[in-house]
């Protein structure tokens, strides 16, 4: 099997100077995470199978979380109405070619930290004719007869952070531990959700009057070290955690099967699943199983 038999096509594509917003709602639409970038004088009707369709950029997901953070000045003074493509899509993206295998294109996503590839027709010959993700490569993996467990490629290290944590809190604690999901616990360290680079992305950050909505919450303490958690004052906050996670939580066990997970991982479109047996013991990405696919 090779790439050509696995990939995407036709391909979702945006201009470069159209508005982030518009990549957003592309991307809510059709249910995708990443857009292929042409230049800004070709037509919005064009698609991947028309001929002499270059791509010259990439822009995903994490590029749009990434200018939501609400503690950024620049955030508050410019919409993302107002934000071209172009400032934040990557550019000269890396390609592959159809007739590469899915543990090539595997390898590429993985050394890279990259999601997906756009498919071109040859080195010589760059016209786009389709693109591989991982979701692509998982769906591949779901449809093989293997018979290694969750536990044997799982990570065990998680993140996590309070249901009223601030979003741009949830922003940093993803970004200085370099993941691209996090899970939200309340009071009593119980996980109620989880919080993704899409959830960020998709979410709107303003209300109808383009304004960053608030809310009233009531924070606990303790009396004392070990002591009973208490209610203190209401305080007013930003959008947090619990307004843009989603719940309730999908779980397997550590003696899950990976296809399983792969399977589960297709049909709900995510790309992490949370591993608990009596408490949370760990986190099987999209990659440990794209690492699954490069180890057979």
């Amino acid at each position: 099997m090779n790439v050509k038999d696995i990939m995407s096509s036709p391909v979702y594509l945006i201009t470069s100077n159209e508005p982030i917003s518009r990549a957003r709602n592309l991307m809510l639409k059709h249910s995708i995470s990443r857009l292929v970038v042409i230049e800004s004088d070709m037509t919005k009707e064009a698609s991947s199978r028309s001929p002499d369709v270059i791509c010259v950029g990439v822009v995903t997901k994490t590029d749009i979380s990434e200018r939501l953070d609400q503690a950024e000045p620049k955030w508050r003074r410019r919409p993302i109405g107002n934000i071209p493509i172009s400032m934040v899509m990557s550019s000269d993206p890396l390609t592959i070619y159809p007739d590469a295998t899915p543990g090539q294109a595997a390898e590429i996503l993985l050394e890279n930290n990259i999601s997906g590839l756009p498919v071109v027709r040859s080195k010589t010959d760059k016209n786009l004719v389709g693109i591989i993700t991982k979701h692509d490569l998982i769906r591949y993996y779901s449809t093989l007869d293997d018979t290694t467990v969750v536990n044997d490629i799982m990570e065990q290290f998680s993140v996590t952070v309070h249901r009223h944590h601030s979003i741009s809190h949830v922003i940093h604690e993803m970004k200085s531990n370099e993941v691209d999901r996090t899970i939200v616990v309340d009071d009593s360290n119980e996980p109620v959700g989880t919080i993704t680079r899409t959830d960020l992305a998709l979410n709107r950050m303003t209300n109808p009057e383009g304004e960053l909505p608030s809310k009233n919450v009531k924070m606990a303490r303790k009396n004392h070290t070990g002591g009973e958690k208490v209610l203190r004052s209401v305080k007013e906050v930003s959008m947090v955690a619990e307004d843009i996670m989603s719940a309730p939580l999908i779980t397997l066990s550590k003696n899950s099967s990976v296809t399983d997970a792969a399977k589960i991982m297709v049909d709900q479109r995510i790309n992490g699943i949370l591993i608990v047996d009596d408490e949370i013991t760990g986190i099987v990405y999209a990659k440990n199983i794209i690492q699954a696919i490069i180890a057979r």
